[in-house]
């Protein structure tokens, strides 16, 4: 009778492979031109520059050899960007104006609560536009998280984090991405992420002392013990069958990538940068394995288009990495 269970689990297995096929010549012919057009224009051709890029890069990416697609424009950034910077003007305005009056106090205030308020937003807004405009096989993912909600979160972690000193920074961190993962939909499989924070202040607190007294070298295995936690809390659900995600990296693989990605922006003078993105993009693939039962084929969509990128551009003012 076990055995017979055993039989079936391993034929329920599906085989999952993800891969990157891009190159650095590809990748850096698009860099050029997009720093060339974005210079001549004095910065607005950058909506365009960034949509191109994600575009390429989406689109190198795949799964079971399928390509990803980014369907973002360049129109909807730059209508995004306009927004963005009317916002970052009122801000900057607010605090010019109080230095004038001589209110830098509330100038102030007003200010840094604002700036403040604008992370969550951007966060919100980023995830938004980029998981609708992103497809594969046709299917869009999405996100179906609330504003107000990651707002909550935000404003607790924030507080709670100033109030014990840094230290619930690490349960900041974790509720904040489980709160955006399990809101991330691709088609009708839903995303969970089950990061403790406990775990990771642990691992955090443990690199951190273990790499001062190994003069940095422990840095690299810390970096995949990480990138680990981060991939390994991840699965997919669709009805009563799931993906998980596991990662293979190790101390020695980040060691080797980081170093040669340093000695080809030295010796390059920085020209190679994207074959350190090309590298970087396919190391992860390579150290990213998916284990489970679904079916890909079964996948249905069931996701909107959102196309307002304003968050995108906030992001990007605010120099949020967002990933995904």
């Amino acid at each position: 009778m076990e055995q017979t269970t055993t039989e079936q689990t391993v034929e329920e297995q599906k085989n999952y492979t993800l891969g990157f096929h891009g190159t650095g010549s590809e990748l850096f012919g698009i860099i050029i031109v997009n720093w060339l057009l974005t210079v001549i224009t004095l910065g607005f051709y950058y909506p365009w520059a960034k949509a191109k890029q994600l575009s390429y890069m989406f689109g190198a990416t795949s799964l079971n050899n399928d390509r990803f697609a980014f369907h973002g424009t360049g129109k909807e950034m730059f209508k995004g960007f306009i927004k963005a910077l009317i916002i970052f003007v009122v801000l900057y305005g607010i605090l010019i104006v109080s230095v004038v009056f001589h209110i830098e106090i509330l100038g102030f205030a007003i200010f840094y609560i604002g700036f403040l308020g604008l992370i969550p937003l951007a966060i919100h807004g980023t995830y938004k536009y980029r998981m609708s405009r992103t497809s594969w096989r046709g299917i869009r993912f999405g996100y179906r998280g609330e504003r107000g909600q990651l707002f909550g979160v935000f404003i607790k972690g924030i507080l709670l984090s100033i109030l014990t000193i840094g230290i619930y920074g690490s349960w900041f961190a974790m509720n904040l991405r489980n709160y955006i993962f399990s809101n991330i939909k691709f088609g009708n499989i839903e995303f969970k992420s089950n990061a403790r924070g406990s775990s990771y202040f642990v691992l955090v607190l443990k690199g951190y002392f273990l790499s001062i007294i190994t003069l940095g070298i422990y840095s690299f295995w810390w970096m995949s013990e990480i990138f680990a936690f981060y991939v390994n809390n991840i699965s997919m659900h669709k009805d009563d069958k799931e993906i998980m995600l596991k990662s293979t990296a190790t101390g020695v693989g980040f060691l080797g990538l980081i170093l040669g990605n340093l000695l080809i922006i030295v010796f390059t003078l920085g020209l190679g940068f994207a074959w350190t993105q090309v590298r970087t993009m396919n190391f992860f693939a390579n150290n990213i394995e998916l284990e489970g039962n679904i079916d890909l084929d079964t996948i249905s969509q069931t996701e909107d288009e959102f196309t307002d990128a304003t968050g995108e551009d906030v992001s990007d003012f605010l120099d949020l990495d967002i990933t995904l």
